[in-house]
């Protein structure tokens, strides 16, 4: 029988091998460590890799991320021949859409503002802007770029939108390649960032692309840690480029308790938990997945590996 290895959390993997034995009965599911026969396993899911396990799987054909992306996992590990398939559920589509909208509507009414004068006994009366009057850019027009800007439409917040190559979104004004990138920063009065970790986009947020930001531009990450060029930031919101950031990712994660981010009332920072892979939702996209391999057929999450995404 064709086996799918689990690699990861203990709970999940135990909910995941009850859900599978019931609706995807021709494939056995198992859990590290018990890997039984190895010779049996042709799926991996996981969200990183050991060399020990990656020695374990002679016949491995097929990596199922557990996440949304795959920056995460150290690829050199894995044989070329191996397809690699990253998550798309709706449990990570639909958090992550709610929480860059609460966000950028933090952003948009000067929430960080606010937040410090409480502490501080201040009472400050900021500009109240509509939302048709701040233009969003979203830096990554894929599965999950998409879900933030058909959230955001309707609240009304104009939409600019960046990728790698040219698309064409509903209600959203669309940018593309280096040419473009200029042009589209020039009117992002927020930031968003939910493009994949590549050695393209490493660095992308720096004090060069905050400096072609309408001045005082808002900025949200919650894509990689890797994204931001990290000793910017604060000189950045010091030079009034930038008036408050929002950091779901970070390098590393957690950071020290001592950084300077944390002491920061311009900075909002969480634990990497804007998109979340839910237990309850994932299992049927990845038994999707599996039947789609079975069968022979493509599926929406496989990865281009030269690219990284």
């Amino acid at each position: 029988m064709t086996a799918i290895l689990h690699y990861g959390d203990e709970a999940r993997g135990r909910l995941w091998a009850e859900i599978f034995a019931r609706d995807c009965p021709q494939v056995d599911f198992r859990c590290w460590p018990d890997v039984g026969d190895a010779d049996d396993i042709r799926y991996l899911v996981a969200w990183t890799l050991t060399p020990e396990l990656i020695a374990a799987l002679p016949r491995l054909e097929v990596l199922f991320s557990v996440g949304a992306g795959v920056d995460q996992l150290d690829l050199s590990l894995l044989p070329p021949h191996v397809r690699l398939i990253r998550m798309i559920e709706p449990g990570i589509t639909t958090t992550m859409a709610e929480y860059v909208t609460m966000a950028t509507l933090m952003l948009h009414r000067d929430m960080p503002v606010l937040m410090q004068a409480q502490r501080t006994g201040d009472w400050p009366h900021p500009h109240v802007r509509m939302a048709h009057e701040c233009r969003v850019g979203i830096m990554g027009l894929g599965e999950l770029g998409q879900a933030v800007a058909a959230m955001l439409g309707p609240i009304g917040f104009r939409l600019s939108g960046w990728s790698r190559s040219p698309r064409q979104i509903a209600g959203m004004e669309c940018h593309h390649g280096a040419d473009g990138l200029e042009v589209f920063l020039r009117g992002a009065q927020i930031l968003i960032c939910l493009l994949p970790l590549t050695d393209e986009t490493r660095g992308i947020l720096c004090r060069d692309t905050f400096a072609k930001m309408p001045p005082g531009a808002g900025l949200i990450n919650v894509a990689r840690g890797g994204h931001l060029v990290q000793d910017d930031l604060i000189p950045a919101l010091d030079d009034g480029l930038l008036s408050a950031v929002v950091l779901d990712v970070c390098s590393p994660e957690p950071l020290p308790k001592t950084h300077a981010f944390r002491a920061d009332p311009r900075i909002i920072l969480t634990p990497h938990i804007a998109g979340v892979t839910r237990h309850d939702t994932a299992i049927h996209s990845l038994i999707d997945n599996v039947r789609a391999v079975l069968a022979g057929q493509g599926v929406a999450g496989d990865v281009d590996r030269a690219r990284g995404y």
